[in-house]
């Protein structure tokens, strides 16, 4: 692979464009160039796809500079009051943000836009061109599993934005890189989103404006630094049984990973995900205890799957606001398509080095909590 210096060489000769902002990228990038190389073992089909994904964000940066060079305007754009789920992953939270984006009256970040922010979709006359194309080889082969619901225009987490600064979980995903995974556990997520808040406003420029719903399980790490970006921010979490969501978790990394290396290490992706994902939920809990708790609404794996409409009619009495006729429908019929859509099948978790036990243990603090968050009684 390529060094972090060639590899930015390469987004501006593709692009012709130099500026790409604020320097914050630049550390995450050269230990994640650093990580791949010397950590991640990856055969050749996933040093191309990483190559092309990590050239893919440094030319959006770059074009996103270049948009607001050329309109400047576009800063004027306000972010009012966004909802973001924030759950630990493999909860349903994926099937909350599709139904969520069924509502004719918000805007979500579209699985098309979330890679390619530019050009801003209200400048696209036309079909826009991004939609159902794999922008990167890595992309085409993931394209169409079993992992997460999917679809042509389908809600995306806010993991490409972030990797436009190089903090982002994507990465950790796609290969074992476990120098990047420790700096990036602890790392000043501070730039990470304001720079996705700068996107967003380009996103949405153009078009009349609608409130976000946006979503990723890592936003449980950095929830100060989040709102030192979105003040006014409100919360989604969904629950399950967190044995459950590790042993899912891990079996979607190594899914992904066994595309791009020929060597994983489950043990170490067992690991790897119950050190973040309890650290994830004990700064959750510490965020929600010092008087956030009246932002956060709350939802039970299993309530959402008896009855989802009628979750999403509670989550908006909470906020204010109205589920309309076409909404309700929209939610009805995709609820009904997905429904039917393959499961991924998961392994004895000791495949992992997992105990189920041993990992409700780690989530003691957390399990106590939900619940008094969600009730299980409720959801039975």
């Amino acid at each position: 692979m390529q060094g972090h210096k060639e590899l930015i060489e390469d987004a501006k000769r593709q692009t012709g464009l130099e500026d790409f902002g604020p320097d914050s990228f630049r550390e995450g990038l050269e230990i994640l160039v650093n990580s791949l190389e010397r950590e991640a073992r990856l055969n050749a089909v996933g040093e191309r796809a990483l190559t092309e994904r990590i050239v893919l964000h440094l030319k959006q940066r770059l074009l996103v500079e270049d948009w607001y060079r050329r309109h400047p305007e576009i800063e004027d754009e306000q972010i009012i009051a966004p909802l973001f789920g924030v759950s630990l992953p493999r909860t349903g939270s994926s099937a909350l943000s599709f139904l969520l984006a069924s509502d004719p009256a918000i805007r979500y970040l579209r699985v098309w836009e979330s890679s390619q922010p530019c050009p801003p979709p209200s400048t696209v006359t036309g079909p826009d061109p991004r939609r159902g194309v794999a922008v990167t080889s890595g992309d085409a082969l993931l394209k169409g599993g079993k992992r997460t619901p999917s679809g042509i225009d389908g809600a995306m987490e806010c993991q490409d934005l972030m990797a436009l600064d190089f903090k982002s979980q994507i990465f950790q995903a796609f290969a074992q890189i476990p120098r990047y995974s420790d700096w990036l556990l602890d790392a000043d997520h501070s730039s990470t989103y304001a720079y996705e808040k700068r996107v967003l406003k380009l996103l949405q420029w153009g078009a009349p404006a609608r409130p976000w719903r946006l979503k990723a399980p890592t936003h449980m790490l950095y929830l100060d630094a989040l709102t030192s970006a979105f003040p006014d921010a409100r919360f989604v979490m969904t629950h399950r049984d967190p044995a459950d969501v590790i042993l899912s978790v891990a079996t979607v990394y190594a899914d992904i990973i066994g595309k791009f290396s020929d060597h994983i290490d489950m043990a170490y992706l067992g690991a790897l995900n119950l050190r973040c994902w309890s650290e994830a939920m004990n700064r959750a809990i510490a965020f929600r205890e010092k008087g956030n708790d009246h932002r956060f609404f709350d939802i039970h794996f299993r309530a959402m799957h008896k009855d989802p409409l009628g979750e999403v009619r509670a989550l908006y009495a909470w906020l204010g606001e109205e589920v309309s006729q076409d909404f309700a429908r929209a939610m009805a019929d995709w609820w009904e398509s997905n429904s039917s859509a393959e499961r991924m099948t998961k392994p004895d978790p000791a495949h992992f080095g997992l105990d189920p036990a041993a990992v409700r243990q780690r989530f003691i603090p957390y399990l106590e909590r939900m619940e008094r968050w969600a009730p299980f009684d409720a959801a039975a």
